[in-house]
């Protein structure tokens, strides 16, 4: 914890505000926003999105052509395109003008200095945990300070917010945000925790869930087939319930069913239920993790070459860290946690079945999680030893006087998840991994990430440092992207990937999301000692062309938009 003081400094600035005085780089070069742009934060603070405002643009900006412009910047468009000069001119929302030639300084009813900066489209987040918790973090603050503007909680886990309609009819939220039908949620609501197929009406049940979530602006359905009870799954349920969202024109979002020893069957998988189902297929958190599975994102990325070949719209998503977190559940095999917490703890206190259990689950924690090491287990939320969260099983096994090896790891699993179980980062991936599939073409990038207090808890640090990290260490230090790849994957790829075609750009008539921030000095500072640690380099933050960060503060505006999936005009009736 070595800055914690510079974090929680860095935190009350952060409250506080800096003063706009100050005309320098970088900073907005007004002393306050304007009355336009603080009428539409003030709008905005209240979850009013720009476009409700009842006056027209020249009213609120008075004799002002644009809302808000942005001047001296290098923008980087999100297209690809080689990097150029220009000033950008906003105005209700949305991108108006991209001036090469004739300056807009002057011009706007606020201005930004971008001197020095780029200038890119708003990053898009494929996976995080936000689910139906963004209610009570609306600002999503360890997300917009990475330069995030829209918000994909894919629904892994069993969280759904239902009725869905309902949930995001009022929703107040900083950055944009869409949501999809999620199936370990729909199998939970229908069979429990129970290990079996469903029956033909328990089925069509699932497949009503999965029909109203589309309906109510689903973008999709999300699976999480590595964990309880959605890998009780077969895959023709799967698909059975892919082909409800294809009516709608959803994409399949998944968790694979394995990422280690069954990667690449888990690969096949998940591509055959996008062909069966008649739907998108995007992979979220590629990889390959457990040292006896290092190097197979070869073979697993030349699967998806090979069914996008034959037609099959396969992507996939990554995030820049070789350790990723989860639940304790994932330590042993589906068929010791069935039926929940009190069907494991007869398990477990059966001879016969201990006896069964423990050979399996020391080769599950071996091949997928440990390579013999409990160090590679951190604990992030230990509730039975809370004293222990952020050090390693091996301290754990250390100060009770065991080895540590797997055997010693069975043990201490058993105990631990009997007594409310953890959750931990997993330091079970290698980097040449992790790059390989930056750098594969249909490849972008995640969070996967919580919605965090500021020094609550002991999060993975991607949740505060994912996309500068990327742009900092693996494009600006190691050269493994350019700067306009990475923001081509982080921008235009990834809004198309979900149908937002108006999102991802900096062009006329595109919505103003934009990130500014210093190519030069962008980088993430969270770490797995520190992780409560902004990241530096984010200048400004703007949302549908409001800013949510400006001069590196927080605003508190919230216009954030409910980023709905195609369902919404397949079902909308005239004049609805």
């Amino acid at each position: 914890m070595g800055e914690g003081k510079d974090a929680y400094e860095h935190e009350q600035t952060v409250r506080r505000g800096t003063s706009a005085e100050r005309r320098i780089p970088g900073r907005s070069t007004l002393p306050r926003p304007a009355p336009a742009l603080a009428g539409a934060l003030a709008l905005a603070a209240c979850g009013v999105a720009p476009e409700s405002a009842d006056d027209g643009a020249a009213s609120r900006a008075g004799d002002a052509p644009y809302d808000l412009v942005i001047v001296g910047g290098t923008v980087v468009d999100g297209t690809g395109v080689d990097r150029f000069t220009a000033d950008v001119g906003i105005r209700d929302g949305r991108v108006v003008d991209v001036a090469r030639d004739v300056g807009l300084s002057g011009q706007g009813a606020e201005e930004i200095d971008a001197s020095g900066l780029v200038v890119s489209p708003g990053f898009v987040d494929h996976h995080n945990h936000v689910q139906n918790q963004v209610h009570r973090r609306p600002l999503a603050e360890n997300f917009i300070r990475q330069g995030i503007t829209t918000i994909l909680p894919s629904l892994h886990s069993g969280d759904q917010p239902y009725p869905l309609r309902d949930y995001i009819e009022n929703l107040e939220v900083a950055p944009n945000i869409g949501f999809f039908a999620g199936h370990t949620w729909t199998r939970e609501q229908v069979l429990g925790m129970e290990d079996r197929a469903p029956s033909p009406e328990e089925l069509d049940e699932m497949r009503d869930l999965v029909r109203e979530a589309m309906e109510d602006g689903a973008l999709g359905l999300a699976t999480g087939l590595l964990y309880v009870p959605a890998n009780y799954a077969e895959t023709e349920e799967v698909i059975e319930l892919a082909k409800v969202a294809a009516e709608y024109g959803g994409i399949y979002y998944t968790h694979m069913r394995d990422e280690a020893r069954g990667l690449l069957p888990a690969v096949r998988e998940a591509i055959r239920i996008g062909a069966e189902g008649g739907l998108p297929v995007h992979i979220n958190h590629f990889k390959a993790m457990g040292v006896d599975s290092w190097g197979q994102t070869v073979q697993s990325l030349a699967l998806v070459d090979s069914a996008r070949a034959e037609g099959i719209d396969v992507k996939v998503d990554v995030y820049p860290y070789t350790a990723g977190s989860t639940g304790s559940g994932v330590l042993f095999p589906q068929w010791v946690l069935a039926g929940g917490i009190d069907s494991f703890r007869v398990r477990v206190t059966d001879p016969e079945m201990r006896a069964r259990m423990e050979p399996e689950i020391k080769e599950w924690m071996r091949r997928d999680w440990t390579g013999g090491d409990l160090s590679r287990i951190q604990f992030r939320t230990l509730r039975a030893f809370p004293e222990y969260n952020g050090r390693r099983m091996s301290d754990l096994a250390a100060d009770r006087g065991l080895p540590n090896n797997d055997a010693t790891g069975v043990q201490l699993a058993i105990e631990l998840q009997l007594a409310g179980g953890f959750s931990a980062i997993y330091h079970f991936m290698d980097e040449a991994d992790v790059i390989r599939i930056m750098r594969h073409p249909q490849a972008m990038f995640e969070t996967d990430g919580d919605p965090v207090g500021y020094g609550l808890g002991f999060p993975h640090p991607r949740s505060y440092g994912t996309f500068p990290r990327i742009l900092g260490r693996y494009v600006r230090e190691m050269g493994v992207l350019t700067l306009e790849e990475a923001i081509r994957k982080m921008t235009s790829m990834s809004a198309d990937e979900i149908g937002q075609s108006e999102r991802g750009r900096i062009a006329p008539g595109m919505w103003a999301d934009i990130t500014v921030f210093d190519a030069d000095r962008i980088i993430d500072r969270a770490d797995y000692v520190d992780p409560h640690r902004y990241s530096v380099g984010i200048h400004h933050v703007i949302v549908n062309g409001v800013p949510v960060i400006l001069d590196g503060s927080v605003t508190g505006a919230k216009p954030g938009q409910v980023l709905r999936g195609p369902a919404r005009h397949l079902t909308e009736t005239p004049g609805g």
